[in-house]
């Protein structure tokens, strides 16, 4: 995957070296270097990129300004050479943040974390497209079809699907890896060691998931999403 990126920094040294990072970063593609986020609105708000290196310090606009106005698909990383910009900054929904002066080591660290963060946003919009998945199940690759999951069951390091047929498919892989992979709220996770297909519950009994005789737990770690999915699917 190559991620399409920009720059905004006044500082040309700053804009500099990361270019020069950029550049030697195989999944990146550089689309624009600028000296102020004014002279970058027009061409990132109708040309958006992928991930924005972004100071937070500038005149006239600041980073924090400009992330507000931003495309949602437009993820930031916040570089600067002030430290208590970082709430901020994480609360305009930044995927990371820089300390200046930046090396190669940590600008690679974050720039791994948005292409692991755009390689689960294809996994997700691809199975919400194509609604299957195949997964390694003993030495075979088995499709397994959305529409017909009712829940999954972490175990250790497997995963147990449970389709509508009665069948049951275990397969390697860890919960996290699969709850990425699933669209969004469609499947949630209601418990460290349950992900149910929302769509397929009958009924809630005692904030208990019921399919048949198996009751699936709602642990208070995931309470509260389920609770906001319920309340916009209850009428009352």
């Amino acid at each position: 995957m190559i991620l399409s990126c920009a720059i905004i920094d006044d500082e040309p040294l700053a804009a500099g070296l990361l270019e020069s990072y950029v550049k030697k970063t195989p999944y990146l593609e550089l689309k624009g270097t600028y000296n102020s986020a004014v002279t970058a609105m027009r061409d990132l708000r109708e040309n958006p990129v992928q991930l924005l290196f972004l100071d937070i310090q500038m005149p006239e606009l600041s980073g924090i300004e400009f992330a507000k106005i931003l495309p949602r698909e437009t993820k930031i990383i916040f570089t600067t050479a002030f430290s208590q910009y970082a709430i901020e900054g994480f609360r305009a929904n930044a995927l990371d943040y820089l300390m200046k002066p930046i090396s190669y080591q940590d600008f690679l660290k974050s720039t791994d974390k948005a292409l692991d963060w755009f390689s689960v946003l294809v996994k997700q919009e691809t199975s919400k497209r194509d609604r299957f998945l195949f997964v390694k199940s003993e030495y075979k690759l088995l499709r397994v079809d959305l529409d017909d999951i009712l829940y999954i069951e972490g175990l250790k390091d497997y995963v147990r699907f449970y389709l509508e047929s009665g069948e049951k498919v275990v397969s390697l892989m860890s919960m996290k890896r699969l709850e990425d992979c699933l669209p969004h709220p469609e499947f949630l996770r209601t418990h460290r060691s349950y992900i149910v297909h929302m769509s397929k519950v009958q009924s809630i009994d005692r904030l208990r998931v019921v399919f048949g005789d198996q009751y699936i737990p709602v642990s208070d770690n995931y309470k509260d999403e389920v609770m906001s999915y319920l309340d916009q699917h209850t009428l009352v």
